[in-house]
């Protein structure tokens, strides 16, 4: 049976620093931008997208985390009240939106994958690493790691996510990348650099 994803969080926030303060989720290839590519992946679920104000699709909803650039935990921490209409078992991907590599395959490839032993399923890259901002999480599971401590400010997501049973897939090169440097624009845009 193929899991339905319920949900989205798409963190679309954070200040580019290492790319010289450029909004990531803005970066386009082929005339579409990175933040589009997320969507997609996700489809037409209800989606929070946490960031700057942006144009955004209908299914779309825009939230700031308080302070602005707090961290990815203060955005999960404050998108999370945006879907609380969902039932703890349901569905929530947790996506940067500075994947190239994230399709609805990826998607759906975590979704199947989340059993009745997890509370969330990251995708692991080449090197071993959990990447914990590609990710599928059950809502509750989420609700109650965020109870845990009232403020999540500047606090690692990794921390907030500790307590939870997390699971794992094997993901290949192209998928787990991100956009965090110019060397990672240039790999993605397919630019040679001397």
């Amino acid at each position: 049976m193929t899991r339905v994803l319920d949900a989205a969080v798409v963190l679309a926030g954070g200040s580019g620093r290492r790319l010289g303060g450029v909004d990531k989720p803005s970066l386009t290839k082929d005339g579409r931008s990175l933040l589009d590519r997320c969507l997609a992946a996700v489809g037409p679920v209800p989606t929070v997208v946490v960031g700057p104000s942006r144009i955004l699709p209908a299914h779309c909803r825009q939230v700031r985390e308080d302070p602005p650039g707090s961290g990815p935990a203060a955005a999960v921490a404050t998108a999370l009240p945006l879907i609380d209409d969902l039932a703890g078992r349901a569905v929530v991907a947790l996506l940067a939106a500075d994947l190239p590599g994230i399709t609805p395959t990826v998607v759906a490839r975590l979704a199947g994958a989340l059993t009745g032993e997890g509370d969330g399923v990251v995708l692991v890259d080449p090197a071993g690493r959990r990447q914990i901002l590609l990710g599928v999480w059950r809502v509750g599971a989420l609700r109650t790691a965020v109870q845990a401590r009232g403020d999540w400010t500047d606090i690692a997501l990794r921390r907030l996510l500790a307590p939870l049973t997390v699971l794992e897939v094997a993901g290949g090169a192209e998928e787990s990348a991100d956009v965090d440097t110019p060397a990672d624009l240039a790999r993605w845009r397919g630019i040679t650099t001397p």
